[in-house]
């Protein structure tokens, strides 16, 4: 054996553990986010703290309610649900909406997005309308202004017309009531 071939060994051991070690640094990694009790369906977004999407949307006909425009939140406390009628989740969700929108000191109102004017009817109708208004996005292009990942998302914008929250995917009892619920207080009580 040759001088060459001693020196072609160690390296070829050691090329054949950095699959490994590539494979334990990534654990490791993946370890730590696991542990680090982080919420992983948190997604933050650019928009948190920058003004709410210049927004003019048409009415959901025949829901007898105004569209979505963004010169409706100022000086309001605005919860915007993003929905479809296709959308399973949002049908998980809604029941959640339905009480929020009790609270009169807030307005909540809904972005439909990429669905039909008669589904959409249907969707209420059989599981009751939380919303003011309701914005149609039939093209998806507001969504895209809103930072939409998908279905269901929702949007607290705050009386200065500032987006304050994001939440994406459906509300669960407790994410509404530890996450959502308490941005809405500190949103109302700001000047």
């Amino acid at each position: 054996m040759s001088a060459a071939d001693h020196e072609t060994k160690p390296r070829r051991r050691w090329l054949a553990l950095l699959p490994v070690a590539a494979f334990m640094a990534l654990a490791a990694l993946f370890l730590t986010q696991l542990m680090s009790g982080r919420d992983s369906a948190v997604i933050p977004s650019a928009l948190i703290g920058a003004e709410a999407p210049l927004t003019n949307l048409p009415p959901l006909e025949g829901s007898g309610l105004p569209g979505l425009s963004s010169a409706d939140f100022a000086g309001k406390v605005t919860v915007v649900n993003v929905f479809a009628s296709w959308c399973a989740p949002c049908r998980q969700e809604h029941p959640l909406l339905m009480e929020l929108a009790k609270d009169k000191r807030i307005t909540v109102a809904a972005l439909n997005y990429k669905d039909t004017p008669d589904n959409a009817l249907r969707f209420l109708g059989g599981l009751g309308n939380p919303f003011a208004a309701i914005g149609v996005d039939q093209t998806g292009a507001a969504a895209i202004n809103w930072g939409v990942y998908g279905v269901p998302e929702t949007f607290l914008v705050g009386k200065d017309g500032r987006i304050l929250f994001k939440q994406v995917g459906p509300f669960t009892p407790d994410s509404m009531q530890k996450l959502m619920l308490p941005e809405i207080e500190k949103a109302l009580a700001a000047g």
